[in-house]
């Protein structure tokens, strides 16, 4: 999301000298994506941030594979993933493929003795309960239920919870995930159409300094290993930056959603995308008002894409029996539609408070062991009269 931001001291030029109140230097450090040709931020530390002191352990967390070529309609019970204390422990991916993991986790506990950084993907992760912040070198993002919390790659970061009863859908990316291009002009502004604008960003605020020296553990993840790291400072020392590459939040509850006379599309709820995959997201909005519309989608064919959807709240228009953190997958090759009685149900209605996150996938999903070990049995007939 290309919008400046800066918290902080920093010099008045780049990469010139800058000094503390004592004579001695900060350290600067370029913070950039696609070499050095994508959105980048300046950070300044009170340390190097280079200070590595050894390598504790590695350790792998591929996900587990069960199911290589599905073919099958699937649903998923995601309250049925137990709690787990530690944040990294508790994710569990469900739905992969070489461009991201879809994971679902409940974590109790917060980060506390160690920080972590993701450096192949991005992550999106979705807030369906649960209070907190998440603390970076960039400043604290507050969250509540409803909120998306976007971590670009290589982000040192810490999650913090007010609450035990936590509940997160997460996609990990390997691909950048940005807000749709047709919604933004050629600047990066987005534009009068979109279903959110630039008011509904939010930005890290309270940039804390932590002049610190010691061991700290910064547990790093690359090609599905983490690696613990033991660093001198600690990764909190910056004392201003500025730029466009930072983590950054927004809710669900901001978005617009975009109606018409007759049945609008899945894109006009979308929310995120990647030349892989796209985010969209299911709000409470007003039905079509053409005075014979069907407001239940028609039925589709998936050809070109896996479908999931992930429920958070309401009653889904299209569905029966559907429950907040259930998850469905419609392979690419099947099509489907609307649940039997659901399109008549449909009918006459005037609004609909539902509320979901859908992610279609470019390229075929596959089913890990702990997808396989919530799946709700029937799914699969579910459209038989």
């Amino acid at each position: 999301m290309p919008i400046y931001h800066t918290l902080g001291k920093i010099p008045h030029k780049r990469h010139t000298v800058f000094k503390n109140s004592n004579g001695g230097h900060y350290y600067e450090q370029l913070f950039g994506t696609i070499g050095f040709d994508g959105m980048s931020s300046l950070l300044y530390h009170v340390h190097r941030p280079t200070m590595v002191k050894k390598v504790l352990s590695s350790y792998s967390v591929a996900p587990k594979i069960v199911v290589d070529k599905n073919m099958l309609s699937m649903c998923l019970g995601g309250f049925s993933i137990k709690p787990e204390t530690d944040f990294l422990k508790s994710r569990k991916p469900i739905l992969v493929n070489q461009d991201c993991q879809i994971e679902l986790a409940a974590p109790k506990k917060s980060m506390t003795d160690y920080f972590y950084k993701n450096t192949d993907c991005d992550e999106l992760i979705f807030i369906h309960k649960g209070k907190g912040a998440i603390k970076s070198f960039f400043g604290t993002l507050q969250f509540s239920p409803g909120d998306y919390i976007l971590i670009p790659r290589g982000i040192i970061y810490q999650i913090n919870f007010n609450t035990e009863d936590n509940r997160l859908f997460i996609v990990a990316s390997y691909r950048p995930i940005y807000t749709p291009k047709r919604y933004r002009n050629w600047f990066g502004q987005l534009l009068e159409h979109s279903p959110f604008c630039e008011r509904d960003i939010r930005k890290p605020e309270n940039l804390e300094t932590h002049d610190e020296k010691g061991d700290f553990i910064i547990k790093v993840r690359k090609q599905e290993m983490i690696h613990e790291y033991v660093y001198a400072s600690h990764p909190f020392d910056v004392v201003g930056w500025d730029g466009y590459n930072y983590p950054y939040a927004f809710s669900i509850h901001d978005f617009e959603p975009l109606t018409g006379r007759v049945h609008q599309p899945p894109p006009v709820h979308q929310t995120f995308e990647t030349d892989a995959f796209v985010v969209c997201s299911f709000c409470p909005r007003l039905y079509d008002y053409h005075p014979q519309a069907i407001p239940a989608p028609y039925s589709h064919s998936n050809i070109d894409a896996d479908e999931v959807l992930y429920y958070v709240d309401g009653d889904f228009m299209s569905r029966n029996n559907i429950e907040a953190g259930y998850v469905t997958l419609h392979p690419a090759g099947i099509p489907h539609g609307p649940h039997p009685g659901a399109m008549e149900r449909s009918i006459g209605q005037k609004q609909t408070e539902e509320l979901a996150v859908m992610v279609d996938t470019f390229k075929p999903l596959q089913i890990t062991e702990h997808a396989l070990n919530i799946e709700i049995p029937g799914y699969l007939t579910s459209w038989l009269e």
